[in-house]
């Protein structure tokens, strides 16, 4: 427009007045037509015949979506005719675009009705869907209904857009009803992956390819597990060669020596335990099983005990009599209806004959509550050992059966898995005795050392460092129930910085426990005199990808009472080997390595510099044991990878387990599985060294030679875990990992407490726990969507909301998603609300 009676400016603000009030438009050849200032109107329009002038809507609602465009003005007169009835308020409609994945979005918000049902609402958003993109050949992204006078209002009383959508793009629009359709919308997906099975790379073309690459083939190898001399070799042959004559021996050679110690939540000292004391409480339970029941060579024994000396005792009257003990969380009084089913299907499944537990578990088992739950006959013989007998005179055990050999059953150790399955892993005593010296090497363990334990004792290697590892290498261990630090998140650093303690071992949800629970108590803490200097080793035992994000927290935190950042460290096993990794003091720092996520995607480990575009952070899951080797192998061909590829970890070790029974199992319906010892759990390579047998860990992963210098003065090879092969979300013909979509969704909301994703019927599911406000959780649709499709790529088809506490974890911390997958298949999630995206 050119006319006196335009203003010539806005009010201190010169350069904006510049660019829309002296404008000289350019011709066709982009030079100044004249010298004319012009002030810009914001208007769309054109000039008809005879002069008349049409405008068609405004400059701000110009949208342009996959190369077309679109005025926000005309899809608002189409949204406004359809369907009679008032389901929105006619002046209360906007409609902009937001970027996602390289391209505009249209969105869609309106004032509802307060007198609408919200079916009547989902009807009116479909029709408008249908309108919009049979008039004007364009999807809608979005389209979200808000209550009544919640939208912000400009100076001219309509809604303002552009507040409108900040609010949407932070989470702060508070809609009632929303409606995504990324299925319809989303056309710039890249295109999927395809397998051609007849075209797959061979084993020997990788071989070959490694070759010409000049790569070296994946495999890393622990220390070389040797004796120091002749003398040394034959005391551990005969003294070490099964794990309960070593506590005979050391009852009669350091009687008096602690062996354990527990503290409570007051930081004070319960009970301790010397190794005389132990031998002798052993017996005497022992020697009480046998004059109560007949029991033959391995037969089994079900230990229901909470986290206490007690276990440990029990559990070498099992092996004094050549029983084989299984060590179960006892149910909780508090939730009887869900833990007492899962400890008799245990007991059921590990055909135990007897149960040892305390006198309080034991009521537990015969109380009216549970006898309604399970008849009380149903059990096998319960024996109290906080009442035994008083032992007779001459009374002795039984010699052991000299038949007993390595390879003979020493326990079983029940393990609930990430993929919902049961599993029994058998430990040989060949086995227990290898893995001891291992950790006793890596860790330095000696009669002289302290350990300070805060683990759950029921399974892996929480049960062996409970259990065993002490009674082998004759150390102090104090040990910390992790429901004490439930209560006191303090206990566990006041006993490490009382006790000076060099090595401590904890798990994932105690490391938790004390970094939100001691974020605000850091200066007080300090002003107590607590100092974590003294501290080498603290490893964090998982079966999992090290959770960096929380190992950076916490570290972060505790820096200020003198904790050494390279002390802090993670360990890895799994069910056919319970311990792979496991750092000690004096090897190499843990290795971070940067790698595409893209590249991840299609089972290739490409490196890249920190900070790069979808860079991925792996940290280094511990060091190798002595005694350990590991090879990348394809998990489909069997052959062995190049370090540049992500594969299948297959272990070959002196402390494998026997073999695996895996029992699958849900909705309360068991069902008993065989004996894994076939090739899916352990297998030849079909390139490389073929004549070894590797056991199969299920775990996917890859090995990278680092610059540090390991003790045998080698470059060290350092191995990442990426995730677990059962648990990958196979999208697009492309490889997903749970967790690196979770952690995208964690850093969408401040509101967002937890969340698990799987796939079901080919589309991606996502349950997020949300701790706010139930009228604000629709907030979190459109942010998930986006966030997930900006940095994977991939779809959300299903987004359910429900209250925190309802993503299930098992004793490590570790998210059960295929119990959370059969949860919502059965409608059983009670969400707080459920997006279909279209």
């Amino acid at each position: 427009i050119s006319s006196k009676a335009t203003p010539n400016g806005y009010w201190a603000l010169p350069g904006l007045s510049t660019n829309a009030f002296k404008v000289i438009p350019l011709g066709s050849d982009e030079r100044p037509i004249g010298t004319q200032e012009f002030v810009r109107s914001g208007l769309l329009g054109f000039l008809g015949p005879g002069g008349l002038l049409f405008v068609t809507g405004s400059r701000e609602g110009l949208m342009q979506v996959a190369g077309r465009k679109h005025n926000s003005d005309d899809l608002i007169a189409t949204a406004l005719a359809v369907e009679p009835m008032k389901v929105v308020y006619r002046a209360r409609v906007v409609i902009f675009s937001i970027r996602v994945l390289r391209d505009e979005r249209i969105v869609i918000v309106a004032e509802q009705r307060p007198d609408i049902g919200e079916d009547e609402c989902f009807q009116w958003m479909s029709r408008v869907l249908q309108a919009i993109d049979s008039i004007h050949q364009v999807g809608v992204y979005c389209l979200a209904l808000c209550p009544a006078n919640t939208l912000p209002k400009s100076h001219s009383g309509l809604i303002h857009v552009q507040e409108t959508r900040r609010r949407l793009l932070e989470g702060n629009l508070h809609p009632c009803s929303v409606l995504m359709c990324p299925h319809s919308c989303i056309l710039n997906l890249p295109k999927p992956r395809e397998h051609h099975p007849e075209r797959e790379v061979g084993p020997g073309a990788i071989l070959a390819g490694t070759i010409i690459q000049g790569m070296r083939l994946a495999e890393a190898k622990g220390a070389d597990m040797t004796f120091n001399d002749e003398q040394e070799a034959m005391e551990q042959g005969k003294k070490f060669q099964y794990i309960d004559d070593i506590l005979r021996w050391r009852s009669m050679t350091m009687s008096d020596h602690v062996l354990y110690s527990v503290i409570n939540a007051k930081g004070q000292e319960s009970a301790h335990i010397t190794c005389s004391a132990m031998h002798k409480r052993s017996e005497r339970i022992a020697l009480t099983m046998l004059d109560r029941i007949e029991l033959k060579s391995s037969d089994h024994v079900a230990l229901l005990y909470p986290p206490c000396v007690d276990l440990v005792s029990a559990f070498y009257a099992c092996l004094y009599i050549d029983a084989v003990p299984v060590s179960i969380r006892p149910p909780h009084a508090q939730n009887l209806l869900n833990t007492l089913s899962t400890v008799k299907m245990m007991i059921e499944l590990s055909q135990a004959k007897v149960i040892l537990t305390t006198s309080s578990i034991a009521k537990l088992l015969r109380c009216k509550e549970a006898a309604t739950l399970l008849d009380p006959k149903l059990w096998p013989l319960i024996i109290d050992t906080d009442d035994l007998p008083k032992q007779k005179k001459n009374q002795v055990l039984p010699k052991k059966s000299t038949s007993t050999q390595a390879q003979s059953l020493c326990y079983l150790d029940f393990s609930i898995s990430t993929t919902g399955s049961l599993t029994a892993v058998k430990l040989s005593y060949g086995a227990i005795g290898n893995l001891c010296r291992s950790i006793k090497l890596a860790c330095e363990l000696y009669p002289s050392r302290e350990l300070v334990l805060c683990l759950d004792p029921y399974n892996g290697l929480g049960l062996v460092l409970w259990c065993i590892i002490s009674i082998y290498a004759g150390h102090h261990s104090i040990l910390i129930d992790p429901a004490e630090v439930e209560l006191n998140p303090s206990v566990w650093m006041n006993t490490i910085s009382h006790y000076k303690i060099r090595d401590t071992f904890c798990s994932y949800s105690v490391m938790e426990l004390c970094t939100k629970g001691l974020s605000t108590s850091i200066v007080d803490l300090k002003n107590r005199g607590l100092s974590l200097s003294c501290v080498r080793t603290c490893a964090v035992v998982a079966e999992e990808r090290p959770r960096l994000q929380l190992l950076n927290s916490f570290v972060k935190l505790f820096q200020t009472l003198g904790l050494n950042p390279r002390s802090v460290s993670t360990t890895f096993g799994c069910r056919v080997n319970i311990a792979i990794c496991l750092r000690g003091a004096s090897d190499p720092d843990p290795a971070p390595a940067y790698v595409d996520q893209r590249a991840l995607r299609n089972d290739r480990v490409t490196l890249v510099e920190k900070g790069s575009p979808h860079s991925l952070c792996l940290l280094e899951s511990g060091k190798l044991l002595p005694g350990v080797k590991v090879v990348i192998a394809n998990p489909e061909s069997k052959g062995q990878c190049a370090d540049a590829h992500l594969g299948e970890l297959w272990v070959q070790s002196g402390h494998n387990s026997l073999g695996c029974q895996i029992i699958s199992y849900g909705d309360n319906n068991q069902q008993q599985g065989s004996n894994q010892n076939s090739d899916q759990f352990y297998s030849h390579l079909a390139t490389g060294d073929t004549r070894q047998l590797y056991a199969r860990t299920g775990y996917l992963g890859f090995v990278r030679r680092t610059d540090s210098i390991a003790a045998d003065g080698k470059n060290h090879d350092a191995v990442y875990i990426v995730g677990s092969l059962d648990e990958t979300l196979l999208i697009r013909g492309m490889r997903y990992h749970p967790i690196d979509i979770e952690n995208t969704v964690m850093r969408a909301h401040k509101r967002i407490c937890e969340c698990a994703c799987f796939t079901w019927t080919n589309l991606l599911v996502v349950v997020v726990e949300y701790d706010g406000l139930e009228q604000h959780s629709l907030d979190l649709v459109p942010l998930i969507t986006s966030a997930i499709l900006e940095e994977h790529y991939v779809i959300v088809g299903v987004l359910v909301i429900v209250d925190p506490g309802v993503v299930p974890v098992n004793s490590r911390g570790e998210k059960q998603r295929m119990h959370l997958r059969d949860g919502f298949v059965s409608d059983q999630l009670d969400p707080i609300f459920v997006a279909y995206n279209m």
